[in-house]
């Protein structure tokens, strides 16, 4: 029973705010790294802004660890959480 519920485990990609990209680097950003549609993108980057972070994506952690790897790329500040 305990392997089922690690294969179940959900995980969170969180976005950290910074001072130095623009809200557009950022929704443009998600876009790419996340595959969220505009309107989406738009409403993390405001969570972030207002909260000073936002997860910005749920699932697997196979399945966000190449989002982490194309939101770190890109240089915006992301970790995976449980």
């Amino acid at each position: 029973m305990k392997g089922a519920e690690t294969k179940r485990r959900v995980y969170k990609l969180m976005l950290s705010n910074d001072d130095i990209h623009t809200f557009e680097y950022v929704i443009e950003s998600l876009v790419k790294a996340c595959g969220h549609s505009r309107e989406q993108a738009e409403q993390c980057a405001y969570l972030v802004h207002l909260k000073g972070k936002c997860d910005v994506k749920r699932g697997s952690l196979k399945e966000l660890s190449g989002m982490l790897t194309s939101l770190c790329k890109l240089e915006l500040s992301a970790r995976i959480e449980k």
